[in-house]
């Protein structure tokens, strides 16, 4: 029983976060899992728009008042860079899943880009939004 007992103390733990260095698939992987999280509460305010449209024209007022201060721009902001994220995401997954795009430098190549497109695409859609005045409110 004291073999037993010895033996599982000698035993390596298992691997933590806190010991692997991040490696730009590894930071992807986390963000793509954060950025799926944080559409889920984006869509709750997406259907609280909704809900406030059926309302009536006082509370979509207020909606559309809460979204076009700086706070709701901020938050629009970060859900349409987590939407584009996730998006971009997908579809590398999506092409993964044919076999293809598979190598061990490729992968890490296109999860440096990915951060780098997600950003670059999300400015692209704010600047259209903001020169063509779709912003509404403030």
């Amino acid at each position: 029983m004291s073999d037993t007992t010895s033996s599982m103390k000698e035993r390596p733990l298992s691997p933590h976060l806190s010991i692997y260095k991040p490696i730009p698939t590894m930071v992807m992987s986390i963000m793509h899992r954060i950025t799926g999280a944080a559409l889920y509460f984006g869509t709750l305010l997406v259907a609280w728009w909704l809900l406030a449209t059926a309302a009536g024209a006082e509370s979509f007022a207020t909606m559309n008042w809460f979204f076009g201060s700086i706070i709701g721009k901020l938050i629009l902001f970060g859900y349409t860079w987590a939407l584009i994220h996730h998006m971009l995401g997908g579809i590398k997954h999506l092409v993964q899943d044919t076999g293809a795009a598979l190598d061990k430098n490729f992968t890490t190549q296109m999860a440096k880009v990915h951060i780098f497109a997600s950003i670059a695409l999300t400015l692209f859609m704010w600047g259209v939004i903001l020169m063509t005045g779709m912003t509404g409110g403030a």
